[in-house]
């Protein structure tokens, strides 16, 4: 398909977008300063990437042109140049495509990741605490940042459940496809006769919700302090700042303790507060025109098993896509892009027939 009318008609309003930024009324307004600044930040990429998309095609015709040349040595510098344009272009082809879609708002957003064991005992904790290590490494290669929101340790030097804060460009773009059930397969250290065990975790992302998604009324909020709880570890302050929270409305309660003052706790608290909130208001709407929308990928359900590592067979496999990878000791590193691109592109090739831009 050609995009090149699509793209006309972003340039259009790109052009729009850098009027609107001018105005000095627009900071007045948070919501929309923030939404036009990330309007105007996705169509400046956008157009970018489509210049080095056409560059790169009139690179490649002209490469392939000097492929009739008589001098050798040019020929050979052609055929070299060749492969990587084209391996550049089909990169730049999906990119262009996926900026082309319509956007889900919650992309470009910061993540809240909760990780939690489920059946399994200290072996589900034991890879909880493997789970955070994988989620760090990966955040590291992509420059993002990650803070530690809340902790509970568990007695084997694992957590029974941990939250973290991730920070940086298209966060959530990236980090939701790990939302579900993990599933563990190994022996465990403690097992004598050999034999493979089956655990599992639970991964939740939410989108971090902004103040103008929702909100919290103090009349609606119980807020106490508490001493923190748990046996200690690196992230964990064990003075009584530990902050809960309860949503009285809908009986929400959320606990952070990791941070270094009670002020510091109660401001993460309610980030996590409202996030959970929003999360279940996006998720009502969404339930609404469910029948019209492919659920496959990023639905969040906690209930989904995604994803099993069986370390016996040193392999991954994504049950959403019928993925399998047998690079479980890169994936544990932090290695994760072999699976979100594949994911990604399913998403992709799905809201593309969606949109009627196949």
């Amino acid at each position: 398909m050609d995009y090149a009318s699509l793209i006309e008609k972003r340039r259009d309003r790109f052009r729009e977008v850098e009027v609107e930024i001018t105005d000095p009324d627009l900071f007045s307004d948070q919501k929309r300063a923030t939404e036009t600044m990330r309007e105007h930040g996705r169509l400046k990429n956008l157009i970018e990437m489509w210049e080095e998309l056409e560059t790169c095609r009139e690179n490649l015709a002209d490469n392939k042109e000097l492929l009739r040349e008589d001098d050798e040595e040019i020929v050979e510098m052609a055929q070299e140049e060749i492969p990587e344009l084209e391996t550049r272009i089909e990169q730049l082809a999906q990119d262009v495509q996926y900026a082309l879609l319509p956007r889900d708002a919650t992309e470009d957003r910061d993540a809240l990741v909760e990780i939690r064991a489920g059946a399994g005992g200290d072996e589900a904790s034991l890879f909880v605490g493997e789970v955070l290590n994988m989620y760090e490494r990966y955040v590291a290669s992509r420059g993002w940042k990650v803070e530690h929101l809340d902790s509970s340790p568990s007695d084997v030097g694992g957590f029974k459940e941990v939250t973290i804060k991730v920070t940086g460009e298209e966060v959530f773009r990236y980090m939701k496809y790990e939302s579900g059930v993990h599933r563990v397969q190994r022996v465990p250290a403690t097992e004598t006769q050999g034999r493979i065990h089956t655990s599992t975790i639970t991964v939740a992302v939410l989108p971090e919700a902004e103040e103008v998604d929702i909100e919290l009324k103090k009349e609606d909020l119980h807020i106490q302090a508490t001493r923190s709880g748990g046996s200690g570890g690196q992230h964990v302050n064990t003075t009584d700042s530990c902050v809960q929270i309860t949503h009285l409305p809908s009986g929400l309660q959320v606990k952070c303790q990791d941070g270094r003052s009670q002020t510091q706790n109660r401001e993460l608290g309610l980030q996590i507060m409202r996030a959970k909130l929003y999360e279940a208001k996006v998720r009502e709407e969404n339930e609404k025109y469910s029948a019209q929308r492919r659920s496959l990928i990023g639905s969040g359900d906690r209930s989904e098993k995604i994803r099993t590592y069986n370390f016996p067979q040193s392999r991954v496999t994504d049950h959403r896509i019928n993925f399998t990878s047998h690079n479980i000791e890169g994936i544990l590193g932090g290695s994760l892009n072999e699976l979100t691109d594949n994911l990604q592109k399913e998403e992709m090739e799905q809201r593309l027939a969606d949109a009627g831009l196949e």
